[in-house]
């Protein structure tokens, strides 16, 4: 069993928002005529989904990560820190630092909010009668590739996602190595899921369109604004990306 589908036994079931499955999260993830269908009781229908595990009578580690109001208090690194820098390094000033937590929606709304307070954008003319408009990063390259960090990570250790915003380069910093058969000689190309269920759930939210495309998408994103490629370090504990600015002429 991956770690996601495991029963955090220091749960219960008060520890889930049952407010937020009901009115958010189920209605996402199965159809209204088997809602209204369903007479099970909330333990089986978050068991049906692997947020619960009946056997043990708690959530399991997924349940926290998406129900739950404070899943660090479970898993102490269930969250993502953001540092931006004036500098091209950690010895400058530190401009912002917030973290993004909570259950799953939360961060993952967080982080879109980051993106857009963060990027620069400005017109590109293209022809006499027509401009594009140009990001120093582009929002699309910067959102897929901190959801597949928040989709991969290993929630065992009690790192957080790094989001370390600096004046010439970013770099996201992940707690867990490629999982699986994925390795650096086959990445992205050979996909693997630490959390499957943490996975499901980003695509139920409409978080990830298809499994396995998201660095693939993050790469033409960037291309098409005018970036250098990302580039990615592994480490048996940790994936890094590291980010550069557009090199189209910005003001």
């Amino acid at each position: 069993m991956t770690f996601d589908t495991l029963p955090n036994l220091e749960a219960t079931l008060d520890d889930i928002s049952e407010d937020r499955f009901r009115l958010s999260y189920l209605r996402q993830a199965v159809s209204e005529e088997t809602i209204a269908e369903n007479n099970r009781s909330l333990r089986h229908q978050l068991a049906s989904l692997r947020l619960f595990d009946l056997k043990h009578d708690c959530p399991t580690n997924a349940g926290i990560l998406v129900l739950c109001d404070r899943p660090m208090y479970f898993l102490p690194g269930a969250y993502v820190q953001f540092v931006r820098y004036a500098g091209a390094d950690e010895s400058s000033d530190v401009v912002d630092e917030k973290r993004a937590q909570g259950d799953l929606r939360t961060v993952l709304q967080t982080l879109d909010l980051l993106i857009d307070v963060n990027t620069r954008q400005w017109p590109v003319e293209v022809t006499p009668m027509r401009e594009e408009m140009r990001h120093d990063y582009p929002r699309l390259a910067l959102r897929e590739i901190l959801v597949n960090a928040v989709m991969h990570r290993n929630y065992q250790s009690t790192s957080a996602i790094r989001l370390l915003w600096y004046s010439d380069h970013i770099r996201i910093n992940s707690p867990g190595g490629l999982w699986g058969e994925a390795r650096a000689d086959n990445f992205p190309n050979q996909v693997a899921y630490r959390n499957p269920v943490m996975a499901e759930a980003i695509r139920v939210m409409g978080y990830a369109n298809r499994f396995g495309m998201g660095i693939a998408r993050a790469r033409k994103a960037l291309e098409l604004n005018g970036n250098p490629p990302a580039q990615f370090a592994f480490d048996p504990g940790y994936v890094d990306v590291y980010l550069y600015p557009s090199q189209t002429h910005s003001p």
